[in-house]
């Protein structure tokens, strides 16, 4: 058998930045749509994930867990297209600021913009401390999970395409 038949010889294709992006954002959205599911359940916030459904669905399974399970997929599907604006537009930074900048952004697009999109959402003049700190914290660790992972992926990219 030829030596470039063999499996151990055979490499795998390398993912495109733009599907490493969209897995990132995806498993992103998760990852810290579950982080804040324990934090509501611990009192640290008073904003639950399945309030992501509230504009589109209607009764109480929202609040039982096959309404977590559906809110943490969507948060997944909304961290895409997170991940995909990062792409599109800042993944040639590599600096730990503008991943932070980005996450700051994302949560006064969410809670000055798009909150009367949330009927149980308060504003947030109305929201007490903690849950301010706490969905602001969250905020920055997607946004630097997301924004430092797509910009080391891209300057990784680069400099085997240098190679």
């Amino acid at each position: 058998m030829g030596k470039a038949k063999l499996e151990q010889n055979q490499h795998a294709k390398p993912m495109s930045l733009a599907t490493t992006s969209a897995i990132t954002g995806f498993i992103g959205g998760v990852f810290w749509g579950a982080i804040s599911y324990i934090a509501y359940y611990f009192n640290f916030t008073e904003i639950r994930p399945s309030t992501v459904l509230e504009p589109w669905a209607v009764g109480e399974w929202k609040t039982g867990w096959i309404g977590v399970i559906i809110s943490l997929i969507v948060l997944g599907v909304l961290g895409v297209v997170a991940a995909f604006l990062y792409y599109f537009t800042l993944k040639k930074f590599s600096k730990m600021w503008v991943s932070l900048a980005y996450g700051t952004v994302l949560f006064l697009v969410v809670f000055i913009i798009l909150n009367p999109l949330f009927p149980g959402f308060n504003p947030i003049t109305k929201l007490d401390r903690n849950t301010i700190l706490t969905t602001f914290c969250l905020y920055l660790l997607f946004g630097m999970f997301v924004g430092y992972s797509i910009s080391y992926e891209y300057q990784e990219k680069k400099e085997q395409n240098e190679l």
